[in-house]
């Protein structure tokens, strides 16, 4: 492996998927990029946010000189997966919501898709349901708060269960069958990095035990098919972000990173 891998998120999401990775490659060097500056990317206009991610990875990459660029962002993946593929020269991994493997399990054929307003409403999303989820009732629900509630947690503060749980209430409503034709919701679509910081939160408060899917495994796969080597006998860890990030220094430090550095992004 001439680099580490690169894993790029809107904030501290993907380490969701640098947990993934460390599981499945130990040894692996990664470092970390977040554009906590621009935090959160569901709300931003899409124009302005396509420009703005390519420019920030293109800045993480030749800060962090890395063999893999994993866009661990839901958000980002949908809206620029091939323009950064064009203007870089190593391989992207992207990130989209796990509606094949939901699909797969799923008894009930009733998935939960819980991400944010921009991945639950994108036309990319609404393929991937048409593709491999078509026979199946999906019950869409767009959670914010949770991205907000994953922030706090990592800088050092407490999920607030009724925040969580209030955000979740479509998402309770449908694991009781309506009819023959709505069955009780049995799987659920973590389609945003950010909520897998958080699942014993939702698995405490689901009412009944669910089957919790989310993208990390199969990013982890798909880094090991495009890059030769996933060995380090450094595991780098260096972490970069946007804006002033002090208060996330002890939860990188979780999640194996060092202390943020501020990126020089140029724009």
């Amino acid at each position: 492996m001439t680099g580490p891998v690169l894993i790029f998120d809107s904030g501290v999401g993907g380490l969701s998927v640098a947990q993934s990775l460390r599981q499945h490659y130990p040894d692996a060097a990664m470092c970390y990029a977040c554009d906590n500056a621009w935090l959160p990317y569901g709300l931003r206009d899409d124009a302005a946010l396509a420009e703005r991610i390519v420019a920030v990875c293109r800045a993480a990459v030749e800060a962090c000189q890395p063999s893999v660029l994993v866009v661990a962002c839901n958000t980002a993946s949908t809206l620029v997966l091939e323009n950064l593929r064009a203007r870089l020269a190593i391989p992207v991994v992207g990130t989209v919501p796990a509606i094949k493997p939901a699909a797969a399990i799923s008894q009930t054929r009733h998935i939960g898709l819980l991400a944010t307003k921009a991945t639950v409403g994108r036309p990319y999303t609404q393929r991937l349901i048409d593709s491999f989820a078509s026979d199946c009732v999906i019950t869409r629900v767009a959670a914010e708060p949770l991205v907000v509630e994953a922030e706090s947690y990592l800088a050092g503060g407490t999920p607030d269960t009724q925040r969580i749980q209030t955000a979740l209430a479509p998402l309770w409503q449908a694991v009781m069958p309506i009819s023959f034709d709505h069955p009780a919701l049995d799987t659920v679509v973590l389609g945003c990095t950010h909520f897998p910081l958080l699942k014993p939160w939702l698995v405490q408060l689901a009412p009944v035990p669910l089957n919790w899917i989310d993208s990390g495994d199969a990013i982890a796969r798909r880094v090991a098919q495009v890059v030769d080597e996933l060995r380090s006998e450094q595991h780098d860890g260096r972490c970069f972000t946007t804006a002033p990030a002090a208060n996330l220094t002890a939860g990188m430090a979780r999640y194996g990173f060092k202390a943020p550095q501020l990126l020089n992004v140029g724009l």
